[in-house]
């Protein structure tokens, strides 16, 4: 597909023209709620995914613009972003969100699992982001968008090598907005945006789970919630935001005092199954 018409740039704020929007892993799930979400507020939005047909799909109904991404493909990613800096306006936001989950401790993973989460969570997340600057920062405006979950903040028991993926996000994240600062680049923002754990197909398999007991450990959020503050985020860059927001301030206590964490670790196990079972109640009426 080619970019939007001329008529599909929208108003800022401020005033200014606002270009298009790229979003990663939008053929479903959480990528495919911010979307929608974005183009329900004007934004033209170039949907990405590995699987072509189905992130068609997802785009025929917002506009029809999608493309097939491998995020780990560095050529892509800047073929991808020169497409949609060519929309009116150019590149104004890139979303990372393309993701994979990988539960159980950390031993239990063989190589091929431990490099995929990487590869994707982490390296395909910065790919993504140095392919989008390198057309922000030419045109001296825009915003990547970095979608870590609340795992970026805290080892999650049962996600740790998950976890660590997002860690190394989210580090790459701030320390990319503090070198464009130090390069003078005032224009170009990048955001953080620390999920707690949301009811996608990611997490539809792991209401038995114990590796998954920390996703379940807090209120379970809907991709249209999360998309919904994604699109604030995009308006108004932060740093980091956590949603929810006494989630990000609990977690980070928690991190602040490891022992005090590890001692938790039981209790955070009972809440966690706790939470399985409430969602597995409202998931399956029947479900004992």
């Amino acid at each position: 597909m080619t970019p939007p018409a001329t008529g599909t740039a929208l108003a800022g704020k401020a005033g200014e023209a606002v270009g298009a929007a790229v979003v990663t892993g939008a053929a479903g799930g959480l990528g495919r709620a911010i979307a929608a979400a974005l183009h329900a507020d004007g934004w033209p939005v170039l949907l990405t995914d590995l699987d072509a047909d189905a992130v068609a799909a997802a785009a025929a109904p917002l506009g029809g613009w999608s493309r097939r991404l491998d995020v780990r493909d560095e050529a892509a990613c800047a073929e991808v972003a020169a497409t949609a800096g060519a929309a009116t306006g150019g590149l104004a936001l890139w979303v990372n969100n393309a993701g994979l989950l990988a539960t159980g401790p950390s031993w239990t993973h063989d190589a091929a699992t431990r490099r995929g989460l990487v590869e994707v969570n982490a390296l395909g997340a910065m790919t993504g982001t140095l392919a989008a600057l390198a057309v922000m920062r030419r045109q001296g405006h825009g915003h990547v968008l970095n979608v870590v979950s609340l795992a970026g903040l805290i080892a999650a028991p049962g996600e740790t090598v998950y976890a660590a993926s997002k860690h190394a996000l989210l580090a790459f994240s701030l320390g990319t907005l503090a070198d464009l600062r130090m390069a003078g680049v005032r224009g170009v923002h990048v955001s953080c945006l620390c999920p707690d754990g949301i009811w996608t197909p990611m997490l539809h398999d792991k209401l038995a789970d114990p590796g998954a007991l920390a996703s379940f450990t807090g209120p379970m959020l809907t991709p249209d919630r999360v998309a919904a503050r994604a699109v604030r985020l995009a308006r108004r860059p932060r740093p980091v935001v956590s949603l929810p927001r006494w989630r990000g301030a609990q977690v980070r206590l928690l991190d602040t005092f490891p022992r005090l964490a590890l001692a938790a670790t039981p209790v955070i196990r009972a809440v966690g199954r706790a939470g399985q079972r409430r969602q597995a109640r409202r998931t399956r009426p029947d479900a004992s």
